[in-house]
């Protein structure tokens, strides 16, 4: 007669609490991980950006965009913050797209010019002028051109803007992502 298997021992049990702990620190874990690779929320810090996006508005944005396409001409940016902009409260910018590597950015008569061709932005307010309000003027006589690897940027809000007039064109590298949605106030929440 063949002797008999040893019961196995009994599991300890993991107290409930335990399990809670584990479950919460799981969850933190998993947020953490998509906020660092894929979403991330920002605050708008100034009106720089109006009437698209205001002051305080909260926007949630995609990190994954330029790993699966290129920038495109109108994308709403966040980027890491030039060094000539020098407000140590402020980490990141948000501007829109308005140059790609290559181009030339002129501007003259309240207009912005890409490659001589005079750009329709449709998302800035009938009658919006575009002055050269910075040290960076790009007259016709000597555009702006955007180096390989770079943007030139500009706020919505064209007459109150610190932007590629003031800073010049931004590294692609200091792209964080694309805006993709305004979470804040609820009463605007839209697609960018």
């Amino acid at each position: 007669m063949p002797p008999e298997p040893d019961e196995p021992a009994p599991r300890p049990r993991i107290p409930r609490w335990a399990e809670w702990v584990l479950v919460v620190a799981g969850a933190l874990l998993v947020a953490f991980v998509i906020q660092l690779t894929s979403l991330q929320a920002f605050s708008i810090p100034s009106e720089s950006m109006l009437p698209t996006l205001h002051k305080g508005d909260r926007v949630l944005v995609n990190k994954w965009s330029y790993r699966l396409h290129d920038i495109h001409r109108g994308d709403v940016v966040v980027f890491s913050r030039p060094a000539e902009v020098t407000d140590p409260t402020i980490d990141d910018l948000i501007k829109r797209v308005v140059g790609l590597p290559g181009e030339r950015i002129t501007i003259s008569e309240g207009r912005v010019s890409v490659n001589g061709e005079v750009l329709t932005e449709g998302y800035l307010p009938d009658g919006t002028m575009t002055e050269p309000t910075g040290p960076i003027t790009c007259p016709p006589s000597h555009p702006c051109v955007v180096p390989e690897g770079a943007l030139w940027v500009m706020g919505d809000n064209r007459g109150n803007s610190h932007d590629s007039r003031f800073f010049g064109t931004i590294p692609q590298s200091t792209v964080v992502g694309r805006a993709a949605l305004r979470i804040w106030p609820l009463d605007r929440f839209d697609a960018l």
